[in-house]
């Protein structure tokens, strides 16, 4: 065999060895998958913001939404996919760009110098109306229920380390300089601000990243039911429930079997029993939170008896709070799940 063709019979040994190259990351697909639903499947906007804004698109770059991707917003709707590799983040990023023709914007990644006591008052007076006196955001989801009407976005939490980990003080200043047309966010240079007087508002802005904040609760470590064990018969207990709900300002819906409607009539067991209570105000401000609680809404708690032991039992609150990663939701499910207890531990009593 020639130098030439033992050459070529180990080169394709090695390709044959190597297999298959891995695919690309299919940006559209995984856009689809992890972002419409937020997005909007054109990226005009929905619970998330509208990416496909050219106010948005010229103003952040891509390493700020690699970093989004990657560590989300802790607390709020956003979450972390830092499941994904570095080749699925960037294609997001390219098929997020694919909406806009126009340059992409780079930032410094320098600190910028203010007086950050200066920019608390100016922040104070010029942004907190939107953005919370603490820079928490505004409230809602960006769904239509949970945010006036009036607004396209619900204003992003200047306090959340998400945020403050993706955005540089150089971008944070150029949207404040600019604004973001299309949304509430106006141009402070605009509106008289001078350049020192923004740096120190970006300083201000900067500042909370001295912030405690808590670490997120992780999803397994709680318990996703409350069981208590009945010291009385089936129907006593399910009675104690509905006085115990009633007791707390809930207003009785139904009770009816378990099992009801998945057997023929007649057929469904009797040892199951479901109570459903609701209070209309608990339920309109969990709404206004966020409209997916309706999902697991009204309250509901279910009664059983097996092999003479009475049992009764709800989902956890505090479970399901974790996978809608809502601060103002988390509190509402503590509440809901201190309810649920009191109901559980004084029908059991």
């Amino acid at each position: 065999m020639t130098g030439k063709w033992l050459q070529l019979s180990l080169l394709a040994l090695a390709l044959t060895l190597a297999g298959p190259a891995a695919a690309e990351p299919n940006g559209t697909r995984l856009y689809a998958q992890m972002c419409a639903v937020c997005h909007g499947d054109a990226g005009d906007g929905g619970v998330g913001v509208p990416l496909r804004l050219p106010a948005f698109q010229d103003g952040v770059s891509d390493d700020y939404l690699k970093q989004t991707i990657r560590l989300g917003r802790p607390g709020r709707v956003m979450p972390a996919f830092d499941h994904l590799s570095e080749a699925e983040v960037e294609a997001i990023v390219e098929h997020i760009r694919g909406w806009h023709e126009g340059e992409r914007p780079e930032f410094s990644q320098a600190r910028i110098a203010g007086d950050a006591q200066h920019g608390k008052q100016l922040y104070a007076q010029h942004c907190a109306q939107c953005h919370g006196d603490q820079g928490q955001g505004g409230q809602g989801t960006g769904v239509t229920f949970s945010r006036p009407r009036d607004l396209p976005i619900i204003a992003p939490a200047l306090n959340n380390p998400g945020f403050l980990a993706a955005a540089s003080d150089a971008m944070i200043k150029a949207t404040l300089m600019q604004g973001r047309e299309g949304t509430p966010m106006v141009s402070f240079r605009d509106q008289g601000l001078s350049e020192q007087e923004i740096d120190d508002l970006v300083a201000y802005v900067r500042s909370f990243e001295q912030q405690h904040t808590e670490p997120a609760a992780r999803v397994e470590d709680i318990e996703p039911v409350l069981v208590y064990d009945s010291p009385y018969s089936l129907e006593e207990t399910v009675e104690a429930v509905e006085r115990a709900a009633v007791g707390r300002n809930f207003r009785l819906i139904r009770r009816q079997k378990l099992e009801e409607g998945l057997f023929p009539e007649g057929e469904a067991s009797d040892k199951q029993v479901m109570v459903y209570f609701c209070n209309f105000n608990f339920l309109y401000d969990a709404l206004t939170i966020d409209p997916r609680v309706g999902l697991f809404l009204p309250c509901r708690v279910t009664v059983v008896e097996r092999e003479g032991q009475v049992q009764v039992m709800s989902i956890n609150p505090k479970r399901l709070s974790v996978l809608f990663n809502n601060e103002r939701l988390d509190r509402a499910c503590d509440e809901m799940h201190d309810l649920y207890t009191a109901i559980l531990e004084e029908a059991t009593f």
